[in-house]
């Protein structure tokens, strides 16, 4: 046991927060604190895993991303469209082609984020890859994505209640995983039938196996379309352990979603008042 004196000297790096390309996020108080677990959580198709690249991508810090939802050619062709601002079909058709040098030193860059592409990988499997990235790189990552929460293979679930308990101890799992590496771990998640469409705010009520009880932040993220392939993320801190929270989800910051290169910026009105 520590005294308060000597939990200055035990905390770490524990409560850093990683740097943000987002004012939207600072302005509503949400930062992505080394030690601790988030959530976003969002309808299928809506963004959750185009938030999750960009603020890995954008922030440029130590990273290791579990892309069970995506393959190894859609992060490459969306990260890359990120980073050059090219638009990733054409990014996409370079790939296929056997064009894609032009981008191997814009990719080189960001020699310290790695992606695992299982489908379904088991805390053994993200464990034996934390323990290689501390082996390759002397370090821990900052930054643990887990895309997405249920793609975790962590054994059957016969029932309902034994599924809400399973992501629960996923959620225990993973925020205890935050405390001993140090690292941010972000995973995404899915909601309720209700809030399927994505097209309005999500309350901490609408997100999926009610897991609000762990994570430190819980972000949701409803889109908006103006008919035009235009598109705007607003994105709702639900929950937020060290700063503002609306749990009803109608305070967000706002987005915009360029479609083309996937890459996500504030919009000129970047946060609701609060």
């Amino acid at each position: 046991m520590y005294s308060l004196s000597q939990s200055i000297r035990m905390k770490g790096a524990a409560g850093e927060p990683l740097p943000s390309p987002f004012k939207g996020l600072a302005k509503l108080e949400v930062e992505l604190r080394r030690g601790e677990l988030s959530v976003a959580v969002a309808a299928a198709g809506t963004g959750k895993s185009v938030f999750a690249l960009n603020e890995t991508v954008q922030s440029n810090v130590p990273t290791l991303y579990f892309s069970a939802d995506s393959t190894a050619a859609t992060q490459l062709v969306r990260a890359t469209a990120i980073l050059t601002g090219d638009d990733a079909r054409e990014v996409k058709a370079k790939l296929h082609e056997g064009k894609f040098a032009e981008y191997e030193s814009v990719l080189a860059k960001r020699w310290w984020q790695r992606f695992n592409y299982s489908a379904r990988p088991t805390p053994a499997e993200i464990e034996l890859h934390l323990a290689s990235y501390k082996e390759v790189f002397g370090i821990y990552p900052h930054l643990i994505v887990i895309d997405n929460l249920t793609n975790i293979d962590a054994g059957a679930a016969d029932s309902a209640e034994s599924y809400t308990f399973g992501l629960e101890g996923l959620c225990d799992y993973l925020s205890e995983m935050a405390r001993e590496t140090h690292a941010h771990v972000m995973a995404t998640h899915h909601v309720i039938g209700e809030y399927s469409d994505g097209l309005k705010p999500i309350p901490q009520s609408g997100i999926k196996g009610k897991i609000s009880r762990v994570p430190s932040l819980i972000l949701t993220i409803h889109k908006e379309v103006d008919g035009m392939d235009g598109r705007t993320l607003h994105i709702s801190p639900v929950k937020n352990r060290e700063g503002f929270e609306d749990s009803s989800g109608e305070t967000y910051a706002s987005f915009n979603f360029n479609t083309r290169n996937v890459r996500l910026t504030d919009a000129e009105n970047y946060a609701t008042a609060f």
